[in-house]
């Protein structure tokens, strides 16, 4: 089976509101991206777009609007993909199987979200529907809400966490000041992060401001080819695995992150890894407290110890295993249907050599899990540089 590589890419800074429209902005990352991996668009057979909208945009079916980077897109496939805040991955997936499958020599895989055009409690209302509306649809505060449960119910379990989310709310703000792409490039401390105040109020459950990624707006792209293709550049999956759970989270254990664990459990199966090989961790931070639960999904901490990852220093950039070296979603930003995408450019960045500020050293063996719902949507993809 033909695996695809990653041969090219671009990542447009995330921001609070960008003045751009969305179409410019997927025309933006498109176009630079094909321009750095070195590909016309001519040579493209498919265009995959990751656009979650849900209501942040009037403007639905979209996947068309990626031909407006060059009349030479005319005609060929574009196919809109969606899977909650694993959007972007799904979008990279499903092109890494147009690969696979023989019908595509060359996949441009974009994400874009514009999130800044609705007012704060339209963005509540349109992320809630990334959860089980029969059942939870009217859980306070938005999908905030959701992940707020969530951490009420590991506080009761395992004790109170608030030390350790302040820990990984700390080191990701600290991580994004070196990313230039990030949204909030600003140290915040572990103290200001631990402590509620004005600035940080609670906004659901135990969970603070700062446990909360952003709303923001981005696009990031990158070009797949198949792996004979001559290119400059060439990282390449190990491993690239999807597993899906029941939406409702009546239906499972929440705290376990059964989802996650299976896919990771998968992927370093596929991969030929075991999880200390890998060199960092791009990880679906988009509250602290998911990125809490990922350290024991993925295996780095048996359950309810994830506090011992971040407070012991495993998961800082110089720690065993960096995680989240570009400031996470909770720095860097998390619009919606450009997070996967996002997450696979950062990553394959760090195997560059090309992340500048916020490299790894010595990075060889990367992996990314990016999340749709809660512990829904899973995705798993381990990537290693080959040319």
């Amino acid at each position: 089976m033909e695996k695809g590589v990653i041969i090219g890419w671009h990542h447009l800074p995330f921001v609070k509101e960008d003045a751009r429209s969305l179409e410019e902005m997927i025309v933006a990352a498109g176009t630079q991206a094909l321009d750095h991996a070195g590909v016309g668009p001519e040579e493209i057979d498919a265009v995959y777009l990751g656009h979650f909208n849900a209501g942040f945009s009037t403007q639905d079916f979209p996947a068309s609007l990626a031909l407006g980077i060059d009349p030479a897109l005319r005609f060929k496939p574009a196919t809109r993909v969606e899977n909650a805040c694993a959007t972007g991955s799904a979008a990279v997936h499903q092109g890494l199987q147009a690969i696979a499958a023989g019908k595509a020599r060359h996949v441009l895989v974009i994400g874009a979200e514009q999130m800044s055009r609705v007012p704060p409690k339209e963005v509540g209302a349109n992320l809630l529907k990334a959860s089980y509306v029969a059942e939870e649809g009217s859980i306070p505060g938005g999908f905030a809400g959701v992940f707020g449960r969530i951490a009420e119910l590991y506080f009761q379990r395992y004790g109170d966490q608030t030390e350790a989310l302040a820990a990984i709310a700390a080191k990701n703000h600290k991580n994004g000041v070196a990313n230039p792409l990030a949204q909030m490039r600003k140290d915040l401390g572990r103290d200001f992060c631990r402590a509620v105040s004005e600035k940080n109020p609670l906004v659901a459950g135990p969970l603070k401001r700062t446990d909360c990624s952003p709303v923001s707006d981005g696009a990031a792209a990158l070009v797949l080819a198949a792996g004979d293709v001559a290119a400059t550049r060439a990282i390449a999956f190990r491993a690239a695995v999807q597993v899906n759970d029941y939406l409702p989270m009546s239906k499972r254990d929440i705290l376990a992150f059964d989802g996650c664990r299976l896919a990771w459990r998968k992927a370093l199966a596929e991969a030929g890894a075991a999880l200390s090989d890998l060199s960092l961790t791009e990880t679906h931070d988009c509250f602290t407290i998911a990125e809490l639960i990922e350290y024991e999904a993925m295996g780095l901490v048996p359950a309810g110890q994830g506090a011992r990852a971040i407070l012991d220093g495993v998961t800082e950039m110089g720690g065993k295993l960096p995680v989240n070296p570009s400031g996470g979603l909770k720095a860097k930003g998390h619009p919606i249907g450009a997070t996967g995408v996002s997450m696979h450019v950062l990553a394959a960045m760090q195997l560059d050599g090309t992340a500048g500020d916020f490299q790894v050293k010595d990075a060889e063996l990367a992996g990314i899990f990016n999340m749709g719902g809660s512990a829904v949507a899973n995705y798993v993809s381990i990537l290693e540089r080959v040319k």
